[in-house]
């Protein structure tokens, strides 16, 4: 474990990344047999991107709730994340055509994603008294001083039709 650097810090990414959000939902708790191999189905495929240092995967974390669990990846490219997604050979595909014959729309255990593509100067952030976290651990840190001062600095320049004060 990092220790917090003791100031304002914001990650620096100049290219185009991906944020993908994916999670799973026990609907029916008594359902071991449904939800157990849906939750178990993910940490292969973590070990496997992260024994490949050219899959695209940045970093993840996971994050926990009653019901749910949610991971959150920071992934090089769309091409990569999508390439995962539908090579025969690796965890995902056979892992997501089990979950559709075995679970299906059963309605016992869900699972859900979203995909961000992000390009420069459309993302921000700020990290104080944290250690590496987030994009921040995805990417490389620096200070949040002068032009990266504050979140308008660091978001780069309002689109067409957009001024510098819009929410």
């Amino acid at each position: 474990m990092s220790d917090p650097i003791p100031r304002r810090m914001t990650a620096d990414v100049d290219d185009d990344f991906v944020v993908f959000r994916i999670g799973i939902r026990i609907n029916k708790l008594w359902k071991v047999h449904r939800w157990l191999p849906v939750f178990l189905a993910m940490p292969r495929m973590l070990r496997e991107l992260e024994s490949d240092p050219d899959s695209g995967l940045l970093r993840y974390r996971t994050s926990f709730g009653l019901r749910n669990a949610t991971l959150t990846q920071f992934w090089r490219s769309f091409e990569d994340l999508h390439e995962y997604a539908h090579d025969a050979d690796a965890e995902h595909l056979p892992a997501w055509q089990r979950f559709s014959s075995e679970v299906g729309q059963s309605g016992d255990v869900g699972i859900w994603h979203e995909t961000y593509r992000v390009r420069p100067d459309d993302h921000e952030s700020v990290y104080v008294n944290m250690p590496p976290f987030g994009l921040g651990a995805a990417t490389d840190l620096v200070p949040a001083t002068g032009d990266r001062e504050t979140a308008a600095d660091r978001l780069g320049p309002p689109a067409d039709g957009e001024s510098a004060d819009d929410d």
